[in-house]
């Protein structure tokens, strides 16, 4: 009986390699030092349609701003002016 031969737990169809290239962080190009809780419009690209935190897979920030970016969003929604969640 022969059994069958092992794969390495890769998903069908997924990509290979790993030379995907990040987009660069807004803040670093913009040579931003400190982001601003009062600066609303700028937070909102930052935020999902549910009021969610994105990831920085999905903003592109560098891990340095995205915790700014997130301290920024949380007392920006403690003077309302953001939402927590939008129904």
């Amino acid at each position: 009986m022969a059994s069958k031969p092992k794969t390495k737990g890769r998903k069908r169809g997924a990509p290979t390699g790993g030379s995907t290239r990040r987009k660069p962080c807004y803040f670093c190009k913009e040579k931003v030092e400190e982001i601003d809780y009062k600066n609303y419009n700028q937070l909102r690209r930052y935020t999902s349609e549910k009021g969610k935190i994105r990831s920085r897979r999905i903003s592109g920030a560098c891990r340095r701003h995205q915790r700014q970016v997130a301290v920024a969003i949380k007392r920006a929604r403690e003077v309302a002016l953001l939402p927590y969640a939008v129904n």
